[in-house]
């Protein structure tokens, strides 16, 4: 059997989820340039909270071929170097989960096995003491990485904050200008093959009829196609993530420009803060089985750094994920394939780990059964391996209350079930390759949380009885290179403020 290629795809919705797709697809399709349609209704609008990236955007950026201070100017973008937790082991207890290494293997020992037995023994400083990136974002302080050989400078790795609002525009630029064509409506019914319930058209209200042979599900937690046409179905996540309302609000920023996210405990869930170069978002993400959405409204209000800037915008969820993502001739990309709360700022990740995917298993018009079942595989993995980082914040906590006693008591998924008893005995983690979170990741997370092993790793006695040196010199290079380093705030005004150009 020949290939039969895809000659055009349509996508609904715009976003951050849809440009992103309309512009990867642009950018690697030659052949579609023209055969690209973008339906979106601007009285509809999007949800626009998700501001706080990880590093792979920035390489989603590099293969696109984006100026970054460019777009960082465009976006009013910072840069990001971690996530703070404040209050979340207990209140008055911080610690940051940072990008990039943590301190340096020996003699084959990877760092955190021998950190941990010094840990134990009350001899070693806190994890943060030995990244680098974790230190410059205490001191408000960015850099790109340098060529420095054997030094920290050399390995920073960072993410962005961007106003996603601005970003989906600056993506609408790019993709337009390769032939991407962006149509202003509302869907207002989808017309199904009845040999073989694929999507055959869709009408909008104006009445116009749209035929393609790839549909892109970017309508957010609605679904329009994936779930309101093609009754894909949706796996709930409540039991173990009970957070299912956030309010969301910008307010202007006060005091110096700190360069990561902080997420702050409440007594029910958590508060957001995002900075960005003209303003702070924020956010409450909680319970409305603990809390009022009108209390929520007040907390919110009540933690903010300066005047808000607009009125809250309230949010209702459900943590979950599509069973399918890829029904028939459709793709569900972002919260249309499944919604988990910005926590670790995995929203816009999984709206670029679907295009990817899409890209590696990319459909002629016979959608080979293969194919799709791979795609729906590899998305479902995705979003149960992020969905247990996140059950691991609220499990691993001494707060109280009842909202953080149910977190605590609730049963564990067998996957994340299985890596706590394996990291419980000795320190221990293992991971899959494709797993988006490294094992660093994982330990300054559990460590910070609070999460008790019986003890360390017997590894860690194959370098020798003392392995406190080493760390000694570690933290003295990661406080000397931080040293070095300007303020964030310095380096956005000298290479990529907004309004230079």
């Amino acid at each position: 059997m020949s290939n039969d290629p895809i000659r055009s795809v349509v996508i609904v919705g715009g976003g951050t989820a849809g440009w992103m797709t309309a512009a990867t697809l642009s950018q690697s399709f030659p052949h579609l340039r023209g055969g690209i349609r973008l339906i979106e209704s601007e009285e509809i609008g999007t949800v626009g909270v998700g501001e706080a990236t990880i590093p792979p955007i920035i390489d989603y950026l590099r293969t696109h071929g984006i100026d970054e201070d460019e777009l960082v100017r465009r976006t009013q973008a910072t840069f990001k170097l971690g996530i703070e937790f404040r209050d979340w082991k207990q209140p008055g207890h911080t610690y940051i989960h940072p990008f990039g290494p943590t301190g340096v293997p020996l003699r084959g020992v990877p760092f955190y096995t021998y950190w941990h037995k010094c840990a134990l023994a009350g001899t070693a400083a806190p994890l943060e003491a030995y990244s680098l990136q974790a230190v410059a974002a205490q001191q408000a302080k960015f850099m790109r990485p340098v060529p420095s050989k054997n030094s920290p400078l050399a390995t920073i790795v960072y993410a962005l904050h961007l106003d996603a609002k601005l970003f989906a525009a600056y993506l609408r630029t790019y993709a337009e200008a390769r032939g991407a064509r962006r149509t202003e409506g509302k869907v207002r019914s989808v017309a199904l093959r009845p040999e073989d319930g694929f999507i055959e058209s869709l009408t909008l209200e104006s009445g116009e009829r749209i035929a393609a042979d790839l549909y892109i599900d970017c309508t957010g937690l609605r679904g329009v196609l994936i779930e309101g046409a093609l009754k894909s179905g949706y796996e709930d996540w409540t039991h173990w993530l009970p957070c299912d309302r956030a309010v969301a609000v910008p307010c202007e920023r006060s005091g110096p420009l700190s360069s990561h996210t902080l997420a702050t405990a409440r007594e029910v869930g958590w508060q957001w803060r995002i900075p960005l170069q003209h303003r702070v978002g924020n956010g409450y993400v909680y319970s409305s089985q603990f809390l009022s959405d009108d209390a929520a409204h007040d907390i919110l209000l009540a933690n903010l750094e300066g005047r808000p800037t607009r009125e809250p915008l309230r949010l209702r969820f459900t943590t979950g994920r599509r069973r399918r993502c890829w029904m028939r001739n459709c793709v569900a990309i972002g919260l249309s394939a499944g919604f988990l709360e910005p926590l670790e700022s995995t929203g816009i990740h999984l709206i670029q780990r679907g295009i990817f995917v899409l890209l590696k298993l990319f459909p002629d018009r016979h959608f080979r059964r293969r194919d799709i079942d791979e795609y729906n595989r590899q998305l479902a993995f995705d979003y149960e391996r992020a969905r247990d980082f996140l059950v691991a914040h609220y499990h691993f906590t001494g707060r109280t209350g009842a909202f953080w006693q149910h977190c605590r008591s609730t049963e564990l998924p067998d996957s994340l079930r299985e890596r706590m008893e394996l990291f419980g005995s000795h320190g221990r983690l293992m991971r899959d390759e494709n797993e988006l979170f490294s094992v660093q990741s994982w330990f300054h997370v559990l460590i910070g949380q609070g999460a008790e092993t019986a003890g360390y790793d017997p590894f860690a006695d194959s370098i020798g009885p003392d392995p406190q040196r080493a760390l000694d010199e570690i933290r003295q290079v990661v406080a000397g290179c931080a040293a070095t380093m300007p303020a964030h705030e310095e380096f956005i005004r000298r290479h990529c403020r907004a309004g230079s150009e």
